[in-house]
């Protein structure tokens, strides 16, 4: 795989978004919060995965860029403090930040969708959330039905411009990415899948939103979220469903990406094709729901 041409995209900017009020829109950030793992916020260097598919993303939370003639799309806006981090990789690249159209998330934690108000300001994107994630993103997080009322997990809220639903569409530029709808970490927890184009080979890429039941979670008896392990059992059920070639996430730990990424370094044709590490992560991660699951069960006897 070859790294990608230094050719700065000239698509006309949105907006007048200047270096001064870029930072203006970080330094009024709420600053970080208590439970943010230090590799989140360390940078990672960006490169392109395969076709028009980059990884724009820190150490350890995934940000997904795909290029198209008009303009770009953006997976997940991270923290607050990560947008400065996501620009200057977008600029390494040579595409140009402002060209951002659209900004989507794999699901409303504020990990994954903090940052963005700040993009939606910069860039003038159009932000494209599954229907179950809208009230939580439109709160700022405080409808989530496990951190609603920790407010180290609150962020500054978004408007949605469109509402996604299961197996919807978002195109731009002939770029097309479906969104699947995979519940149970959050209501709209979503799963994104495309296909990129690497010479002439066609690949599946899907790009997991997360299987992961997190401390805390009551699968059993949960008044807030009555459906949260039928929700899990859907994810599972869609996932591996799922066509894939390259195997991606919202956080680089799911799909090894510093080992992939150095394997890349050494010359290594398309090292995250991996069809066989998606389906040893599904499994993994089903195992763990249903041994959580069974536990809860038990203890609730």
């Amino acid at each position: 795989m070859s790294w990608p041409s230094r050719c700065v995209s000239r698509l006309p900017s949105r907006g007048m978004a200047t270096g001064i009020a870029f930072a203006t829109t970080v330094a009024i950030a709420s600053g970080v919060h208590a439970q943010a793992s230090p590799n989140w916020t360390e940078p990672f260097p960006p490169f392109r995965i395969a076709g028009n598919l980059y990884y724009v993303g820190s150490k350890g939370l995934a940000n997904y860029l795909i290029t198209t003639p008009q303009g770009h799309i953006l997976i997940n806006s991270d923290l607050e403090q990560s947008v400065p981090l996501i620009r200057a990789s977008v600029e390494k690249l040579g595409f140009r930040f402002d060209d951002i159209r659209i900004l989507l998330i794999s699901h409303a934690h504020w990990d994954h969708d903090a940052g963005s108000a700040a993009i939606k300001k910069l860039t003038g994107a159009t932000y494209m959330v599954m229907d179950g994630d809208v009230s939580v993103v439109e709160s700022g997080g405080r409808t989530d039905f496990q951190y609603g009322t920790d407010t180290a997990m609150l962020y500054p809220v978004a408007k949605v411009d469109r509402v996604l639903h299961d197996g919807d569409e978002v195109k731009l530029g002939g770029a097309t990415l479906v969104a699947h709808l995979t519940p149970g970490h959050t209501r709209g927890c979503t799963t994104w899948t495309l296909k990129v184009r690497e010479g002439d080979k066609s690949y599946d890429v899907v790009i997991i939103g997360s299987p992961n039941v997190n401390e805390g979670y009551k699968l059993v008896g949960n008044s807030a979220y009555p459906k949260i392990a039928s929700d899990y059992e859907r994810t599972f059920r869609v996932l591996k469903s799922l066509p894939v070639d390259i195997f991606l996430g919202a956080h680089g730990s799911y799909f090894d990406l510093e080992k992939k990424y150095a394997r890349l370094k050494e010359g290594a044709v398309t090292p995250f094709i991996d069809p066989v590490g998606y389906k040893e992560y599904v499994a993994e991660r089903e195992d763990a729901f249903r041994r959580e699951l069974a536990k809860q069960r038990q203890g609730s006897q």
